[in-house]
């Protein structure tokens, strides 16, 4: 299960940001399906899906202007 729900990307949160979130479709019928803190590599990492098939899409560096909405199902 996943912690982090939705991630954004960019300074200007309303207008000039990327938003992805869990269960967005994205890139061609793929689904975002995880987003990782990956800690040792300092960055956020998404995954996506398509057919049962999880792969890494997309990373981003912390040092980016980021926001991240934790999921609050415990």
């Amino acid at each position: 299960m996943s912690i982090i729900r939705k991630i954004t990307i960019g300074k200007e949160y309303k207008d000039n940001a990327m938003h992805y979130a869990v269960g967005q479709e994205v890139y061609g019928g793929h689904c975002v399906s995880n987003i990782e803190d990956i800690e040792k590599d300092n960055v956020y990492r998404i995954y996506i899906t398509k057919n049962d098939e999880i792969m890494p899409w997309k990373d981003f560096n912390k040092n980016m202007g980021i926001s991240v909405e934790y999921d609050l199902k415990y």
